[in-house]
C-alpha cells in the first residue's frame, strides 16, 4: 500500500507512507503497519483480497508513528511482531508519547482515545552482525541492520529470491526526506547498502517503489549532504539558526513535495546535530 508523498494529514487520514508483504507458503510476512489502525485494518483488507494466507510476521521497519500504530489492527493471535532491540528505547520514549498526543489532537478520529502503542514480541539482537537471515514459507529473507540512520533503530528486508528490497525510510521517494534530528552523517553511510545488493525493485517507507530507485536515492543523498554543508558552516562560524536558514538558497528543494512541512525542522534538526559534532571533534579538527 502505497501512501500520499506529503506529511501525515487530517486530508488524507494519516496515509502518507509505504507497507508491503510477501505471501509464503506457511502464511504472510508484512513490513510496516502504516499510521493509524483504520490503515492496519485497511492492509489486512488488502492482503485478504490477494491471499487467504494468514498474517504470521510483521516487521517494523522503525517506530516512527507513520509506521507503527496500525499494529493495533494487526496484533492478533498468531502473529508476532518483530522490530529492532533498540526500538524499545524509542518506543518507551517521552518523544514517543508527545507524538502520540500530537496525532490524537491532530488526527482524530484516524488517531484517538483508543490508539495504543504496540512493540515487538521478538526483539532483534544484531550483535554487531549487519544482517540475520531467517526462511519463512520456503522463503529466504535478510534483515538488515541500518540503525542509527533515519531513527536509532531501522531496519530493512531483503527478499532473496525475487531481489526485493523493502528500504523503510533509508530513502524517500518524490519527497524531502523527513529528518528531524537523526544523525545525517551516519545515514548518509548506510545509503551505501543498497547499491551492492543490486535489487530488482526498492520500496521505500515513503513513495513510489523503483526498478531504478538511484534518483531518488541521490536526492536523498544530496539533500542530506547540503543540510550539513549549510548548517555545518553556520556553526562554525557561530551563526544562529534563525540567520542561518534566512541566508540559505533553498530553491532547489523548494518545489519538492513535503518542503514546507519538513525543511525548516530538518534543517534545525540539522544545525544541532552539527553543534554536537562540533563540540565532539578532536583538537585540531581531525575526525
Amino acid at each position: 500500500m502505497q501512501g500520499d508523498t506529503g506529511i501525515a494529514s487530517r486530508a488524507n487520514r494519516a496515509f502518507n507512507s509505504n507497507a508491503a508483504f510477501v505471501v509464503t507458503s506457511d502464511g504472510v510476512v508484512v513490513f510496516d503497519a502504516l499510521g493509524t489502525p483504520a490503515l492496519g485494518t485497511a492492509l489486512k483488507a488488502a492482503i485478504a483480497k490477494v491471499t487467504a494466507q494468514p498474517i504470521r510476521i510483521v516487521i517494523v521497519s522503525h517506530f516512527h508513528a507513520d509506521h507503527f500504530y496500525g499494529l493495533q489492527s494487526l496484533k492478533e493471535a498468531g502473529v508476532q511482531i518483530w522490530g529492532h532491540e533498540l526500538g524499545k528505547e524509542a518506543l518507551g520514549s517521552p518523544s514517543t508519547q508527545e507524538r502520540l498526543e500530537q496525532r490524537r489532537r491532530d488526527l482524530a478520529p484516524d488517531v484517538g482515545p483508543a490508539t495504543r502503542l504496540i512493540g515487538a514480541d521478538r526483539w532483534l539482537e544484531f550483535d554487531g552482525r549487519r544482517e540475520l537471515r531467517f526462511e519463512h514459507g520456503r522463503v529466504r529473507f535478510r534483515l538488515i541492520d541500518v540503525s542509527g540512520a533515519h531513527s536509532p533503530e531501522d531496519i530493512m528486508l531483503w527478499v532473496d529470491g525475487d531481489r526485493v528490497l523493502l528500504a523503510g525510510d533509508l530513502y524517500f521517494s518524490g519527497r524531502i526526506p523527513f529528518v528531524g534530528n537523526a544523525d545525517s552523517r551516519a545515514w548518509l553511510a548506510a545509503m551505501d547498502v543498497i547499491a551492492p545488493l543490486a535489487p530488482a525493485l526498492v520500496i521505500p517507507g515513503h513513495g513510489k517503489s523503483s526498478s531504478n530507485p538511484q534518483p531518488d536515492i541521490a536526492l536523498t543523498r544530496e539533500y542530506l549532504a547540503f543540510l550539513r554543508e549549510k548548517m555545518g558552516a553556520a556553526v562554525k562560524e557561530l551563526v544562529p539558526f534563525d540567520e542561518a536558514y534566512a541566508a540559505v538558497d533553498w530553491s532547489r528543494y523548494r518545489n519538492v513535495p513535503a518542503f514546507e512541512a519538513a525543511n525548516r525542522i530538518n534543517a534545525y534538526g540539522t544545525y544541532l546535530r552539527m553543534e554536537q559534532e562540533a563540540l565532539c571533534q578532536p583538537a585540531g579538527g581531525g575526525r
